[in-house]
């Protein structure tokens, strides 16, 4: 056991919905007759869920900073609408529809974030307003009827990377290239990891933990490349998924390892003291709310680039998957806990979910019933964690453990008391 702790770089409960992923997967191809497991299958997966992937990116955020967007589905749907009606009906080119929705999802934003930043009105009654504003816009707009978009969209919603080069690779280039890069990224930062931690210690750690983590990413990068490269001929890794994945690596960095993402948890933990550090609060509420309407206008692009039209429908109950996906992977309702990759894994979790159910013939009504029910399980042992004295999986995710004098008395949430 503690050569695994090794291996894995910490305590084991901060990788319980990646076991619990992992798990599904297997018991979902078995339950289906080796379906799950498939190179079709994963790249639907991943194109019909990129868009509540990429709402979940921001929503986080937002959840961080002790808010809540209820108005993310129906944003989406709006600036859908509106890049449609632009390109269709308004005959501007594709890819000035295309940035009018994005500006037209940053205003929003800016709205929102205006009323929740500058006027003091908590973010859930600000976006409830918005969810009912936009969804009457949406409906108004297009007369209830369905407006088809452009081509390009379509490449946007449900395309995949290009074949090039030579055949005897066995699958998509394109997609084996992305897997390499992606693994010679993991082992640099895993062996810059490790030569950091070597500079600050006197006794060197070993280093054949580092070197299996490695070959596990291999392993794990080179099952997903070859799954994703080896489908029918005109498919590799999809387009949408390649956009998800790029904003994964942007917002990871700007919530980890720049001042305004300490911001954001400084905010979330304590308003308050924060504001005393010389935290501007309203500047960072303002622009998480925005960023959280940005992203949501580019996700309803996404989404009717995959289906081709935009409906007055598009964007209903997002916000609910979106949220849900943040609190399965792990973020605090109080504030102030949440990653981005954590809230990645939550939301593969529901979408495995919705797959693999969907293969197995479980209707609609009973799937929500289960997605439910596994919402409340994830969030339960979370507070049953903290309850215990021991850190959320996602605290753990955060941050390194550090020991506790002897003798030194703790709160149940492992925080020392002052005295």
């Amino acid at each position: 056991m503690k050569q695994l702790k090794q291996v894995l770089g910490g305590d084991l409960r901060q990788f319980t919905m990646v076991g619990a992923l992992v798990v599904l997967l297997i018991a979902f191809d078995i339950a289906s007759g080796g379906r799950m497991l498939t190179s079709s299958n994963f790249q639907n997966l991943l194109s019909g869920n990129a868009y509540v992937l990429i709402l979940a990116i921001g929503m986080v955020m937002v959840i961080v900073i002790g808010q809540i967007d209820l108005s993310v589905g129906s944003v989406a749907g709006f600036v859908g609408m509106v890049v449609a009606l632009s390109a269709s009906h308004w005959n501007l080119p594709w890819w000035v529809a295309m940035f009018l929705g994005l500006g037209t999802g940053a205003l929003i934003g800016a709205w929102q974030g205006f009323w929740v930043a500058n006027i003091g009105i908590p973010g859930f009654i600000t976006t409830l307003a918005g969810m009912m504003i936009f969804r009457g816009g949406v409906i108004w707009m297009s007369g209830s009827i369905s407006v088809p978009v452009p081509d390009e969209f379509r490449y946007l919603g449900s395309g995949y990377l290009p074949e090039w080069g030579p055949a005897f690779t066995g699958m998509n280039n394109s997609t084996l290239v992305l897997g390499l890069l992606a693994l010679g990224a993991l082992a640099w930062a895993q062996f810059r990891k490790y030569q950091r931690h070597a500079k600050l210690v006197e006794v060197k750690p070993p280093l054949w933990p580092v070197i299996v983590r490695v070959a596990l990413f291999a392993v794990v990068l080179g099952y997903v490349t070859w799954l994703f490269g080896s489908g029918r001929p005109g498919t590799s890794f999809p387009v949408p998924g390649l956009i998800l994945v790029i904003l994964v690596i942007i917002y990871h960095v700007i919530t980890q390892r720049t001042i305004f993402g300490r911001h954001i948890y400084a905010v979330g933990g304590n308003r308050a003291a924060a504001a005393l550090s010389g935290v501007d609060t309203r500047r960072t509420y303002f622009l998480t709310m925005a960023n959280m309407s940005f992203l949501a206008a580019l996700a309803g692009i996404m989404f009717v680039g995959r289906a081709t039209a935009a409906g007055p429908s598009d964007g209903t109950a997002w916000e609910l998957d979106a949220i849900a996906a943040v609190f399965i992977g792990g973020a605090a309702v109080s504030g102030g806990i949440g990653t981005v990759v954590a809230s990645m894994v939550g939301g593969m979790v529901m979408a495995v979910l919705n797959s693999g159910l969907s293969l197995m013939g479980v209707g609609a009504d009973r799937t929500q019933v289960i997605k439910g029910l596994v919402l409340l399980a994830a969030v339960a042992f979370d507070v049953y964690n903290k309850r215990q004295g021991r850190p959320s999986i996602i605290g753990l995710l955060m941050r390194n453990r550090t020991a506790v004098p002897v003798g030194t008395a703790t709160t149940s949430e492992g925080a020392t008391p002052a005295k």
